[in-house]
């Protein structure tokens, strides 16, 4: 027999550890907005890492993106394997700012040499930073750690804020099903990350699990391009039966509100960043048919996306998984999004695309 309780509310704070135990000690002075800071970004080679150090550099902030092949771009890159200590760890001495955001990508099979890999490019490298951070003589005021909205179960009936929203695994998605094992692997993987990074005492340096929600920009192969090429192709209807929740976030808030919590020296522990209103699926596809001017789309049985997602080598759960997370915290704290409402974000996307591709 199912058994309905399988989830509990652990919103608060990570599986592992009180929050309490891993706040700096003593007062900083003057308050970090104040002046350029340091900022490393290891694993930032990515869209959200490329989000955030276009945002700071062009704030006249130093950034320094830590990654497996350095490139050109208007920050310094340097290299380092994410496994190993190594001449990168001088960069974080004397830093401002780490926001780490290393790990395999999640669009994939969740076959055994994949899940390997999306779980030690998150939990090692967490703990490596832990570990140099935890050693260094002037370490980075402030350690954001990425993690993922995913941490929740699958939620239809209410919002997942930080204090009340329960942690996914094994819970009942219907009356007589359980959340697929792959969807309990991701949720494995995301309380494991969390438990990596409050693991490590850092009295010297405030830490902030960011719970994101998917990211969206106006670039070519992000989540966004790919939403809209279904849309292009009349194929931007409901996905499933279109009742999941989508949990999201504009890029331009995403980057806002981590200089948001980097600047408030009172917020640490897990922090939801996601647009205040997430919304069915079937809402999401049609305000975003209707700022691609798509009228129609035909919509995606579960069926078809589970087929579909085999033969693209990825899976269904990135669709078919309710995702109703809300910014508890970052509302209480004061912080105000300039993209709350998903059709209003949906044609400034759309609309930036178009500026860069005319």
């Amino acid at each position: 027999m199912d058994d309905p309780s399988a989830t509990s509310p652990q919103g608060a704070g990570s599986p592992e550890f009180s929050i309490q135990d891993f706040r700096p000690q003593g007062s900083i002075q003057g308050p970090m907005s104040s002046r350029p800071l340091r900022i490393v970004l290891p694993g930032g080679s990515g869209q959200v890492g490329q989000v955030l150090a276009r945002h700071f550099q062009e704030r006249g902030h130093h950034v320094t993106v830590l990654t497996r092949g350095p490139y050109t771009a208007p920050w310094q890159t340097v290299h380092w394997d994410g496994e190993h200590t190594g001449p990168w760890t001088e960069y974080l001495e004397g830093a401002d700012v780490c926001i780490n955001l290393a790990g395999r990508g999640v669009n994939c099979r969740y076959d055994a040499a994949n899940r390997q890999a999306i779980h030690d490019s998150r939990i090692g490298t967490t703990r490596l930073l832990g570990s140099v951070i935890a050693g260094l003589a002037e370490p980075p005021r402030v350690w954001l750690n990425a993690s993922t909205a995913t941490i929740y179960r699958h939620a239809i009936d209410r919002d997942m804020d930080e204090a009340t929203g329960e942690l996914g695994g094994n819970e009942l998605i219907s009356k007589r099903r359980r959340a697929p094992e792959t969807w309990n692997f991701s949720v494995g993987v995301a309380k494991d990350w969390e438990a990596a990074f409050f693991e490590v005492r850092t009295p010297r340096t405030r830490k902030v699990a960011l719970r994101s929600a998917i990211t969206l920009s106006p670039t070519p192969g992000s989540a966004f391009a790919v939403l809209s090429r279904l849309v292009w192709l009349s194929l931007g209807g409901k996905q499933g039966n279109g009742r999941q929740f989508v949990s999201w976030i504009h890029e331009a808030d995403f980057a806002r509100a981590v200089e948001f919590l980097i600047a408030r020296e009172d917020l640490d522990g897990p922090v939801n960043v996601a647009a205040p209103n997430p919304l069915p699926n079937r809402e999401f596809m049609a305000a975003l048919r209707e700022a691609w001017e798509m009228p129609n789309g035909f919509p995606a049985p579960a069926l078809a996306i589970a087929i579909g997602a085999f033969f693209l080598r990825t899976e269904s759960e990135l669709v078919l998984k309710s995702r109703r997370v809300v910014p508890g915290r970052l509302l209480e704290a004061g912080f105000e999004f300039e993209f709350p409402e998903w059709p209003e974000a949906a044609e400034d996307l759309v609309r930036q695309w178009r500026h860069r591709n005319d």
